[in-house]
């Protein structure tokens, strides 16, 4: 494997850690259509365990929106 010849400045590492730090997102979010709860895009909602309008998972209590 090589090895660096010279030493990598702050500069060059922070210009390389700002352009990966930027890209960092939160997910995204949205309310679930069945009971109003935030989840994750493309995820079951962990309240009811509704996706797409089908009972997918095991809700994480019972007594929500049954």
């Amino acid at each position: 494997m090589a090895t660096p010849k010279r030493k990598t400045s702050h500069a060059r590492s922070a210009k390389r850690n700002a352009n990966w730090l930027g890209a960092l997102r939160a997910p995204m979010t949205k309310s679930c259509p069945r009971c109003g709860e935030v989840m994750m895009l493309h995820h079951a909602c962990p309240a009811c365990g509704y996706y797409k309008g089908r009972k997918i998972a095991a809700a994480s209590s019972e007594d929500a929106a049954d």
